[in-house]
């Protein structure tokens, strides 16, 4: 079974940009497909990106494509999020999980977006 560490988040002001991390301990194959979520305040988590195992295949949101990048290192069983022009919608906690997702879910990284 792996584990996931998120880090990497932080305060930044609207256009400002933060790189999450993603870690893995564990099982660290890296034969396993990552994605990142958001929960904002008071909202339901919503995907945010989806790479597969060997990074060829990379999937969006809507609301951050364009803006968003997801990459992995499997070298450092790290998977990253690179956000660039952040909004103060981006705010919320950020997760990520396997592919599909499984309990637990960590305690994941705090974005926080200031206008």
């Amino acid at each position: 079974q792996v584990q996931l560490v998120e880090s990497g988040g932080g305060l930044v002001q609207t256009g400002g940009s933060l790189r999450l991390s993603c870690a893995a301990s564990g099982r660290t194959s890296n034969d396993y497909a990552i994605t990142w979520f958001r929960q904002a305040p008071g909202k339901e988590r919503e995907f945010v990106a989806y790479i597969n195992w060997s990074g060829a295949n990379t999937n969006y949101a809507s609301s951050v494509k364009g803006r968003f990048t997801i990459s992995r290192d499997n070298a450092k069983n790290t998977v990253y999020l690179q956000m660039n022009s952040l909004q103060p919608e981006d705010t919320a906690v950020y997760y990520c999980n396997t592919n599909p997702p499984r309990d637990p879910w960590g305690q994941g990284t705090q974005v926080t977006v200031s206008s």
